[in-house]
C-alpha cells in the first residue's frame, strides 16, 4: 500500500501549499474572501450541491491565483520542471474545501439573519 497522506492532507504538496496560503496574511485573507464570496453566490437552500459548486468555484480561483501570482516564471529549466511536477500534485479541491467548510455555516447564518429582518 502506498499511503502518501501528510499531516492530514492528501500529500505533502497539498499540505505545504495550504500551510503557505494560511500563514501569509494577504493570501489567507484573499482565499477566505474568495471562499466567502462563492458561498454567498451559491447559497440558496443550503444544499450539498450548492456547497459543492462553491468549492469548485473557489478551487479554480485559488489555483489560478497561486499559479499566476505566487509561482515564479523559471523559464525552461530543471527547476521549472520540478516545480511544475510538485504543483501538479496539489489537491486544489481539498484546499478549497478547507476554506468553504470553514465559511459555509457562517454564510448560512448571515442569510437566515437577513431573512428574519
Amino acid at each position: 500500500m502506498n499511503e502518501k497522506t501528510y499531516n492530514g492532507w492528501t500529500n505533502y504538496e497539498t499540505w505545504c501549499t495550504s500551510l503557505w496560503l494560511d500563514n501569509e496574511e494577504h493570501t489567507y485573507r484573499y482565499c477566505r474572501e474568495v471562499a466567502h464570496d462563492n458561498c454567498e453566490l451559491q447559497f440558496i437552500d443550503n444544499t450539498e450541491d450548492e456547497k459543492l459548486q462553491a468549492v469548485i468555484d473557489t478551487e479554480g480561483t485559488i489555483k489560478d491565483f497561486v499559479e499566476s501570482e505566487l509561482i515564479p516564471d523559471l523559464g525552461a529549466s530543471l527547476a521549472a520542471d520540478l516545480l511544475g511536477a510538485a504543483v501538479s500534485e496539489v489537491n486544489w479541491r481539498e484546499i478549497a474545501e478547507h476554506y468553504v467548510d470553514d465559511l459555509w455555516q457562517e454564510v448560512a447564518e448571515e442569510k437566515l439573519a437577513n431573512l428574519e429582518e
